[in-house]
């Protein structure tokens, strides 16, 4: 099974609209959809997110402690990578 995925450009004059974030806790905050990737970076743990409404392109790299409102995605994520580990 492939992780690639194969880059789609937006059409020329198609406006895409970006999702408004929800508010939480006083804050802009976007949904997270899935976890697509895990590595240490400088000493810290990081996610690689897609949040929901939004392609590839905007998928961003993030802090585990910017990811408190995600720990049942990092757990599904984790269960997936040792799944594929066991293969």
């Amino acid at each position: 099974m492939s992780r690639m995925v194969r880059y789609r450009k937006s059409v020329k004059g198609q406006r895409v609209e970006e999702p408004k974030p929800v508010e939480v806790d006083g804050i802009g905050e976007w949904e997270v959809k899935k976890i697509l990737n895990k590595r240490l970076m400088q000493e810290s743990v990081k996610y690689l997110v897609r949040c929901k409404g939004f392609t590839v392109e905007y998928d961003t790299w993030e802090k585990k402690e910017d990811s408190e409102n995600t720990k049942e995605l990092m757990e599904d994520f984790k269960g997936k990578i040792e799944a594929e580990v066991r293969r």
